[in-house]
C-alpha cells in the first residue's frame, strides 16, 4: 500500500482547509442570508456564533484527523475499533457526495454567468428574473456547464494532495484576492454606496429575531465545512509537527474574512440601485447582474469579474467536498486516486442530474411541504438533516467517546512555549454546549420547513 501523502507546509493545509470553507456559502449564502436577517446586527451574532462554536468545532475536527491519519471512516475505525461509530462516517460521506451534487449544479450557473456576463447579454433591457429562469429551466445548457465544473473538479483531485489541490489553491488564493479588491474598490466608490455601507456597518438590533439566530449558527457549520469530513479529511494529511490552535484559528478567520468582504461589495451596490438587500437567494444571479448593469463604466467587466470570483470559490470548496469520498475509496478499498476521483466524480455528476433537470423535465417533483423543487428537497436533507446529525455525533465522540482530553492533548500536541493552546474552556462546550445548540438547529429547521406557521418568529 502506498504511503499516505501529507501537506508540503503548514501554510498548504491552511490555504487548502480555507479554500474548502471559502465558497458559495461565503460569497452567495452569506451576503443573502445577511440582507434576510437585517444587516449589521445579523453579523455581530454570526461572528459571536463563529469564535464559540465554530472554532472549537474546528480543532476538534483537525485533531481527529491528524491523530487517526485516515479517512472520516477510517477514522471512527481507528479511534473507536469495533464500535459501529464507523456509520458516523459513512454518513458524513453521504453528506459531502449529495452537497457536492448539487453545489455544482449552482456552480455550473456561475460559469455559465461568467461568459453571459463578458459577452454583454445581461445589460439594462434584460428581465434578470426571466434570464435566470430561461437557463435553469432549459435542458442542455445546465447540465453541460455542470459537467464542465465536474471535470475542472475531478481534474485537480485526481492530481493528489500535493500536486492537485495544494498546488492549485495556493495558485487560487492570491486570483481570489485579487478580484475581491477590485470589486471591493468600485463598489464602494459607486455613487450612493454609502447608504448600503451604513446598513452593513450599524447594527440596528431590534431587526433580530429567533430566525436570524437559528440561520446565523447553520451558516457557521456551512460554510466552514463543518461535519462534511472535510476538515478531518485534510486533518489526516498533516504532519505530526504542525501545530493546530493557529492553524484552525487561521482557517476560520480567512473563511469569516471572506464571508464580510463579500458584503461590502455587494451591499453597496444594491443600495446604491435602489435594491432590495434582502433578496434571497436570487441575489448573485437576479439581483446582482442588474447592480452591474447601471455601473457607470465598465458594467459587464466587473460582472463579469465577480462571476469568476464565484466559480473560483466554488472550485476550491468542490474539491475538498470531492477530496472526502475519494480518501475513503483511496484509503479502504486500495484505489488508485485517479481511479477514485474519476468514480465519485461520475456518480455525484450522475445524481447531479436529478437537482438540474428538477427544473425542466423533473419540474413536475414536488416534495411539498417539506420543500418545493428536487434541489430543495436535497439541500434540506443534506444540511437541515444529514450535517446537523453528523455534527451532533461527531463532536458526541469527541467529547464523551474518544475523550475531551484526549482530544485537547492532540489540538495542543507541537504548540510552541508562549502560542496559544487551548485551554479548560475547551471541555465544556465541546461536550455540552455544541451538542445542546444542534440539536435546537435540528428541530427548529426541521420545524421551519414543514411547519413554519407554529414558530414565533416575530420576537427574539
Amino acid at each position: 500500500m502506498a504511503l499516505r501523502e501529507s501537506w508540503v507546509s503548514r501554510l498548504g493545509f491552511i490555504l487548502a482547509a480555507a479554500g474548502s470553507a471559502v465558497g458559495l456559502g461565503n460569497i452567495w449564502r452569506f451576503p443573502y442570508i445577511a440582507g434576510e436577517g437585517g444587516g449589521a446586527a445579523w453579523v455581530i451574532v454570526y461572528l459571536i456564533i463563529v469564535l464559540i462554536i465554530g472554532y472549537p468545532m474546528m480543532v476538534t475536527e483537525i485533531s481527529l484527523g491528524r491523530a487517526s491519519r485516515k479517512n472520516v471512516v477510517g477514522m471512527f475505525k481507528e479511534l473507536a475499533p469495533n464500535t459501529p461509530w464507523w456509520l458516523v462516517g459513512a454518513l458524513t460521506i453521504l453528506t459531502s457526495v449529495l452537497i457536492l451534487s448539487y453545489y455544482s449544479v449552482v456552480a455550473g450557473w456561475s460559469l455559465a454567468y461568467i461568459f453571459e456576463s463578458a459577452l454583454s447579454n445581461l445589460g439594462r433591457d434584460v428581465d434578470y428574473a426571466d434570464a435566470f429562469m430561461g437557463h435553469i429551466t432549459s435542458v442542455w445548457p445546465p447540465i453541460i456547464w455542470h459537467a464542465v465544473f465536474m471535470v475542472l473538479t475531478v481534474g485537480i483531485v485526481a492530481a493528489g494532495i500535493v500536486k492537485g489541490i495544494q498546488r492549485w489553491v495556493t495558485f487560487l488564493w492570491p486570483v481570489m484576492g485579487v478580484l475581491l479588491v477590485i470589486l471591493l474598490i468600485r463598489a464602494v466608490t459607486l455613487p450612493g454606496a454609502g447608504e448600503g455601507l451604513g446598513w452593513y456597518l450599524i447594527p440596528d438590533f431590534g431587526d433580530l429575531t429567533a430566525g436570524a439566530f437559528v440561520a446565523a449558527i447553520g451558516q457557521a457549520f456551512f460554510t466552514l465545512s463543518l461535519a462534511m469530513g472535510i476538515i478531518i479529511t485534510y486533518g489526516s494529511y498533516l504532519r505530526r509537527e504542525d501545530e493546530i490552535p493557529g492553524s484552525g484559528g487561521y482557517v476560520v478567520l480567512m473563511d469569516t474574512g471572506i464571508a464580510i468582504l463579500a458584503g461590502f461589495i455587494i451591499f453597496p451596490g444594491v443600495f446604491a440601485m435602489g435594491l432590495d438587500p434582502g433578496a434571497g437567494a436570487g441575489l448573485a444571479f437576479i439581483t446582482l447582474p442588474g447592480v452591474f448593469a447601471e455601473i457607470p463604466v465598465a458594467g459587464p467587466f466587473f460582472g463579469t469579474l465577480f462571476f469568476i470570483l464565484l466559480s473560483v470559490a466554488a472550485l476550491t470548496s468542490a474539491i475538498s467536498l470531492l477530496e472526502v469520498s475519494v480518501a475513503w475509496l483511496i484509503d479502504e478499498k486500495n484505489m488508485k486516486r485517479s481511479s477514485a476521483a474519476i468514480t465519485m466524480g461520475t456518480i455525484i455528476f450522475l445524481i447531479g442530474l436529478l437537482p438540474t433537470l428538477g427544473y425542466s423535465t423533473l419540474d413536475h417533483v414536488s416534495f411539498e411541504p417539506i420543500a418545493g423543487d428536487i434541489l430543495d428537497f436535497m439541500e434540506f436533507l443534506a444540511e437541515n438533516v444529514f450535517l446537523a446529525i453528523g455534527g451532533l455525533l461527531t463532536a458526541i465522540f469527541a467529547g464523551h467517546v474518544w475523550g475531551e482530553h484526549k482530544a485537547r492533548e492532540e489540538i495542543n500536541y507541537g504548540v510552541k512555549k508562549g502560542k496559544f493552546t487551548i485551554g479548560n474552556w475547551y471541555a465544556p462546550i465541546l461536550k455540552y454546549v455544541i451538542p445542546v445548540i444542534i440539536i435546537v438547529i435540528l428541530i427548529v429547521s426541521t420545524i421551519e420547513w414543514i411547519a413554519p406557521e407554529i414558530l414565533p418568529w416575530d420576537v427574539i
